[in-house]
């Protein structure tokens, strides 16, 4: 029997790959894409990370406590040996005028098609990781990522210069007013999306408590179904649970609205080999009962147990 979280996910793939329409996109790959694209996970009948591929959980616990750090700069995640948001700080290096490797023009597309470019591609990649780890003013300088997801979630700068730090005001009115309409964190502000390495994919989301359980919904403009998709289903439910853990509520659902749902064209392959899988039952969360606020965990501090996926499948980043 399908477990209905993972077979909205599931859904979600057929749909787009019947339905969607091919289009070009930034990044040159191209993608088949559907607009307007709704999921709808029930918590409390098991945490929804996939199981038809592995899903690095360790790494969306690090992204995630990331974000609610505050924190712009790959240093963190590195030393977490997260390497997910690599790509876009280090093409920042390769473009500027400090950097004197050979020449990376175009490296996310490259590095997959030509095998003597790949093996420069990942030297000089081990090259800027080893910097922006033990080089204070070169990870200050290559290492932030500009005024991404922890700048707005926690520093959001108002037109008086004051910051607003809209995590531990949400969580501040889902304590003193649970059936606020308001109950809101945006990560999208216009003013600085021209300074941010990627706009933010996951643009606005709502919690929403009913009968002592709190519920979010994500709106995501943009949403790689193959790659990203995955992993914000796990790190909002997480979040959900933590904030929900901190606030004394249950969970309830998590729903996640997509806007541009896309599959690239380079993973149509990992696609059907995913569809062709039969899932296994759901892991359980489990959360450090000694920790309430959301600031105080770290990594260790949440796990999930059961966890018996199949294996991963890889697919190339579109930068």
């Amino acid at each position: 029997m399908v477990h209905r979280n993972e077979q909205q996910y599931l859904d979600l793939c057929r749909h787009v790959l019947k339905n969607g329409s091919d289009r070009g996109d930034r990044t040159g790959t191209g993608t088949r894409s559907v607009f307007g694209y709704q999921m709808r996970f029930d918590l409390e009948e098991g945490f929804p990370l996939l199981t038809t591929k592995r899903v690095p959980f360790r790494l969306i616990v690090s992204e995630l406590l990331w974000f609610l750090k505050g924190d712009t700069n790959i240093r963190y995640l590195l030393s977490h040996n997260n390497n997910i948001w690599n790509e876009w700080a280090f093409k920042n290096w390769v473009e500027s005028d400090e950097y004197d490797g050979p020449d990376m023009t175009d490296f996310g597309l490259r590095s997959q098609q030509d095998p003597d470019f790949n093996k420069q591609y990942e030297e000089q990649m081990k090259r800027f990781k080893k910097a922006v780890l033990e080089d204070d003013e070169f990870a200050e300088k290559f290492g932030h990522l500009g005024d991404v997801y922890g700048k707005q979630w926690r520093h959001w700068k108002s037109s008086t210069n004051e910051t607003i730090d809209q995590i531990a005001q949400v969580i501040e009115n889902i304590k003193k007013s649970p059936q606020s309409r308001r109950l809101i964190v945006s990560a999208w502000n216009p003013e600085d999306v021209p300074s941010m390495a990627l706009p933010p994919c996951h643009t606005l989301f709502q919690f929403y408590v009913q009968d002592g359980k709190l519920s979010c919904q994500l709106y995501q403009r943009s949403g790689d179904i193959f790659l990203g998709i995955p992993f914000n289903i796990a790190s909002y439910s997480l979040l959900t649970h933590l904030i929900a853990k901190e606030c004394g509520l249950e969970v309830g659902e998590f729903i996640h609205t997509i806007g541009d749902a896309h599959i690239y064209h380079n993973h149509f392959d990992q696609v059907k080999e995913q569809l062709s899988r039969d899932p296994k039952p759901l892991p359980t969360l489990v959360l450090n009962d000694d920790l309430e606020s959301v600031f105080d965990f770290d990594v260790e501090d949440i796990k999930v147990e059961n966890y018996n996926p199949h294996p991963a499948i890889k697919a190339p980043i579109a930068v």
